[in-house]
């Protein structure tokens, strides 16, 4: 029995009190990729009623959504124009507040029709043709005479007045300006001259009520599925940004609070070889704290009215975040970047103070995203103030000695396990394509690093025939470190990185069967052909054991991804490599647009989900 007590006496155990000490499961699953009968060309808040019911079904207790908030047309969930408003593409047209749609039901029909559910990818066109309709519905029904309408609009205007009228102008100011970034307006719209804003916002009331209308449908609809789900005895999990877009209503609105030479990113490490760049401001904490952190509590006090958890994305950016100048040219990436606080002596601290702020303004219980390059300090505050953290499956490991798995019993308490991420691929993918292999460019960065022939050793050490998606594989002839050291024509104590790379990747599948399994270790022995057609037999029994693992380890919470949920018994012919929420450091249709193969309510009839509460229910997590 994991003794789990010590969260009560945490920063945070008040959120522990309300939601118990109860081991649990749970889903992600981006709205964007589920869809019902009733949907609209994208999934819509009132289709969470029918995950809800899954999981209930399922034995899980937990749904994380992806980031709910407004991303304008870029589509982006992380790199949204508020973290504040949510996005009006989730709005059911049929569940309106003190709206007649009858008069509607033509164009309803029509909309559907020309945007039908499921598919492979998302078409995002469905928003502005849902905002059109929405302008129209909005034009008959301004009054808001029916159902006590006015009262709970007039309501809900004064409570969030801190960010709702910046936001409703941001956008219309947009939509007048061909939707170009606010740096791109001219200067006394840029610079919010407090006379023209208010002549802008005479001349164009009605378009900016109409947002503000949004929104209040959007808060309506949403309180509507947190009542029922807490009716259901399951929690929401929301995913709030560590950051927001450059082109924000919140960097406008408040231009002091960031940064704005520099950009936010990440450091290189082994999955990403040149770091990452993500184009989003960093935040400036003096003036944030001089305002009594306003914006920050305020954020959590909205965000409180849907979720009974938040993630906090990159909260290792909390403690430091990495900086790259504007100026840097875009194809070096993260690379040449520094943290901020430059300081190190003075992480912990910062990060504790924001983080105890945030613990102390809401209701809602933390769990950390803490992936990347990890400081000392986060695994220190995050236990001292009971918030979990994330375990990784598949990075989870006896890094720089066995390079074993790490045993389920390993695992921080105060941590929410997982198999996959939305930025990694799926389990299956990782297994027909990433394991026991490494990434071509860094491989190829640590050549010219150190003057080696990167095109004569990539023949010489990897099979290239197994080797796709710029993922390098081994060679079965390079059998230890003696082989690559010879190959590498470089002595010991000068290869080091190259050494690291082969024992963090070489003979990794057989080592993941390992820790399945023990027995099922000499599997990874037989030869090509055979060891092919046995992966394609038993994927699925792979699957499930890998979930299985994650629901016995010591985590608090086990919360796996939607498509590896399902993919325990319906593996279809999509493509594996695709078949994945996004691809960090790339621009691409691909990225935030997965559909799932099946609807909410073929899910609700799948014979697996007993196989899913077996699965909870042994590892008493029901």
């Amino acid at each position: 029995m994991i003794d789990y007590r010590n969260f009560l006496s945490s920063f945070s155990r008040k959120q522990w009190e309300r939601i118990g000490l109860q081991r649990r499961s749970g889903v992600v699953a981006p709205l964007f990729s589920l869809y019902s009968q009733y949907s609209a060309g994208i999934g819509e808040l009132t289709d969470l009623i029918f995950l809800i019911d899954w999981c209930k079904a399922c034995g899980m207790s937990i749904i994380q959504l992806l980031p709910m908030n407004d991303v304008g047309f870029d589509f982006r969930p992380y790199d949204a124009q508020s973290t504040f408003a949510l996005e009006p593409m989730y709005l059911s047209l049929r569940g309106l507040k003190a709206v007649k749609m009858s008069a509607f039901k033509a164009k309803l029909n029509k909309l559907s029709e020309k945007f039908p559910s499921g598919g492979e990818r998302v078409d995002y066109g469905i928003k502005q043709a849902k905002l059109e309709l929405l302008w129209g519905v909005f034009g008959n029904h301004r009054d808001l005479t029916d159902s006590g309408g006015v009262k709970d609009f007039n309501r809900y205007l004064e409570e969030n007045k801190f960010w709702l009228e910046d936001y409703a102008l941001f956008k219309v100011i947009k939509e007048k300006n061909n939707q170009s970034a606010w740096e791109a307006w001219e200067d006394k719209l840029k610079y919010r001259d407090q006379k023209a804003l208010e002549l802008f916002e005479q001349d164009n009331s009605e378009r900016i009520s109409f947002h503000k209308w949004l929104q209040w449908q959007l808060y309506e609809q949403f309180r509507v599925i947190k009542k029922y789900a807490q009716g259901r005895q399951v929690f929401i999990m929301g995913d709030l940004p560590f950051l927001v877009s450059r082109d924000s209503a919140d960097v406008w609105a408040k231009q002091d609070y960031f940064k704005l030479n520099l950009s936010s990113g990440a450091p290189p490490d082994m999955y990403f070889a040149h770091g990452q760049r993500w184009g989003m401001p960093v935040y400036n904490w003096p003036v944030i704290e001089k305002n009594d952190y306003d914006y920050l509590k305020e954020k959590l006090k909205y965000a409180q009215n849907f979720y009974d958890f938040f993630r906090i994305d990159h909260v290792v950016g909390i403690f430091r975040v990495w900086t790259i100048p504007l100026d840097e040219p875009q194809e070096t990436g993260g690379l040449n970047g520094t943290f901020d606080p430059a300081d190190e002596s003075v992480w912990e601290e910062h990060g504790r103070k924001i983080l105890t702020v945030m613990v102390e303004n809401t209701t809602m219980l933390p769990c950390a995203e803490d992936l990347g390059v990890i400081p000392p300090c986060s695994n220190k505050v995050l236990y001292e103030l009971g918030i979990p953290g994330i375990e990784v499956q598949r990075w989870s490991k006896d890094w720089g000695r066995t390079y074993n798995f790490k045993a389920p019993g390993d695992y921080r308490i105060n941590s929410v396990a997982t198999v996959s991420t939305h930025d990694s691929s799926s389990l299956c993918a990782w297994w027909q394509f990433e394991a026991g292999t490494i990434d071509e460019q860094l491989f190829k960065r640590k050549c010219k690093k150190w003057g080696v022939n990167f095109e004569e050793l990539k023949n010489e050490l990897f099979d290239l025939k197994q080797s796709t998606h710029n993922r390098l594989r081994w060679k079965e002839s390079v059998q230890n470190p003696d082989v690559l050291l010879e190959k590498l024509k470089l002595p010991r104590d000068k290869a080091g990185e190259f050494i690291n790379l082969y024992l963090e990747s070489h003979g990794e599948k057989g080592k993941f069967l390992n820790y399945l399994k023990p027995q099922a270790k000499q599997k990874a022995c037989l030869s090509e052909p055979a060891r092919i057609a046995m992966e394609k037999a038993c994927l699925s029994d792979l699957i499930r054991m890998a979930m299985e693992k994650a629901s016995n380890t010591a985590s608090i919470f086990s919360i796996q991804l939607l498509q590896d949920w399902i993919s325990i018994d319906c593996l279809n012919e999509c493509d594996l490599w695709e078949f994945r929420i996004n691809f960090p450091g790339t621009v691409s249709p691909k990225n935030w647009s997965l559909v799932m193969p099946l609807s909410l309510e073929d899910m609700l009839a799948l014979p697996m989900n007993t196989i899913i509460k077996n699965i909870n229910s042994k590892a008493e997590r029901i």
